[in-house]
């Protein structure tokens, strides 16, 4: 029988551990809450910046590229440089998700959208099933927990006031849903992980045509805004800390993603409007961009380096679950390994732990560091900017040396690890 692994969340992180468990040889279903897959990607854009290039690259040499490559096909500007950001790829946010869902049914992933995960099934120490808010269920032989910390619009409201329609939209679809928490796992909280993510789409079509050309050629903009304007008060919340830089609220940072991605969580739309060519700008995502956007980074989910969640012999978790990761490339990485060692599970295989000379390994490490007691705060983590990027240079891991990549992966002896065929 080949094995069946059921991945709940369609982010980015729920998205690469269905393409693993697919190229490893077992089944995966795919269950997403809204009608769209890809979650915050779906407003992000922004690929191989800083030390996700490394990471990518690494992870591709290890056989888990399908989500690269389906990136690739949709990618409108690479090598650009911006503010705390250097050798970036910007994808087209609009066609990205056509993208990933056009690559994943054709391995084979069974897609479930508009499907709502709102409890689950438990046999002793191991989870039998997901239940689906319509009363039918998922049955696997594992699990993946990638659903996220974002909302529901109880949390957004405890950090930010209110609900501001984020591209998670929780009053269309229902609330997100933790399945750890659904399995009895004590999730790790505090309202001082809470963050904003880090930027606000424009529509192209309420700017002025003079600045969409040369944002569409320059592929990124740095337009200076009054002083008054500047809200340093505010850099601190930002998800991203790459971002809370003098440049980001000293100016107006804009990338060509599609739409016109404004890195800056809130900005008031009537100072907004009153800068030359932003005259009658409308936000497309939030939906009332001015006041804020989503708050992610509520809670961490107990789990080895692995990525097996504590208390559950069959569920493993990836993305934000697994720590205060930001980024699309820390989600891929992270749901390679958890579907992965989903399907060992089922199959009755160790699990694979990426060697610390990888980039993965190392990052896993450095979660785990941060999980176990003494807890302290952790810190928001990603391969781009912050304490973590700083480690990565100070190691030596960060490099954009592809023969020193290649020889690393291989010296670690893990070549292909995520596209051998285990079922």
């Amino acid at each position: 029988m080949i094995p069946v692994v059921a991945v709940v969340g369609g982010g980015w992180a729920g998205c690469a551990a269905a393409a693993a468990v697919q190229q490893a040889g077992a089944q995966a279903v795919l269950i997403e809450r809204t009608d769209l897959l890809l979650g915050t990607g779906l407003a992000g854009g922004i690929m191989f910046n800083n030390g996700r290039l490394t990471a990518a690259r690494e992870l591709q040499l290890m056989g888990g590229g399908a989500l690269f490559d389906a990136i690739d096909r949709v990618t409108l500007h690479r090598r650009v440089d911006f503010p705390g950001h250097r050798h970036a790829s910007l994808y087209d946010v609009d066609r990205i998700e056509r993208a990933v869902r056009s690559a994943l049914e054709s391995m084979g992933v069974r897609v479930l959208t508009q499907s709502r995960a709102v409890d689950v099934v438990r046999s002793g120490t191991r989870l039998a099933g997901v239940v689906l808010s319509d009363g039918s269920s998922v049955a696997a032989d594992a699990f993946v927990d990638a659903t996220g910390t974002a909302g529901p619009q109880a949390n957004c409201g405890r950090v930010n006031g209110c609900c501001v329609m984020c591209v998670l939209r929780c009053p269309t679809f229902g609330p997100r849903v933790s399945i750890s928490a659904k399995a009895g796992v004590a999730e790790i909280t505090g309202p001082l992980f809470s963050a904003m993510s880090g930027s606000c789409k424009l529509m192209k079509r309420s700017l002025a045509p003079w600045l969409v050309r040369r944002l569409e050629e320059q592929a990124a903009m740095v337009i200076p805004v009054p002083r008054y304007m500047a809200r340093a008060d505010r850099a601190a919340h930002k998800a991203c800390q790459q971002y809370a830089l003098p440049e980001f609220y000293d100016n107006i940072v804009l990338l060509d993603t599609g739409q016109a991605k404004l890195m800056a969580p809130f900005f008031p739309l009537s100072r907004l409007q009153a800068i030359a060519g932003f005259e009658s700008a409308a936000f497309e995502d939030p939906r009332s961009g001015g006041i804020g956007n989503s708050i992610r980074y509520n809670l961490i989910t107990p789990h080895d380096t692995a990525l097996k969640v504590d208390g559950v012999d069959n569920l493993f978790c990836a993305g934000e679950k697994a720590g205060l990761l930001v980024g699309h490339t820390e989600a891929i990485c992270t749901g390679t390994l958890a579907g992965h060692n989903a399907v060992r599970h089922a199959l009755g295989l160790p699990p694979f732990r990426p060697p610390v000379s990888t980039v993965l390994g190392d990052l896993l490490h450095y979660l785990d560091a941060t999980l176990r007691p003494p807890v302290g705060m952790p810190q928001k983590t990603t391969f781009a900017g912050g304490p973590y990027f700083s480690r990565m240079y100070d190691t030596g891991l960060y490099t954009t040396d592809e023969k020193r990549i290649a020889a690393r992966v291989q010296q670690a002896g893990c070549e292909h690890v995520f596209s051998r065929r285990l079922a």
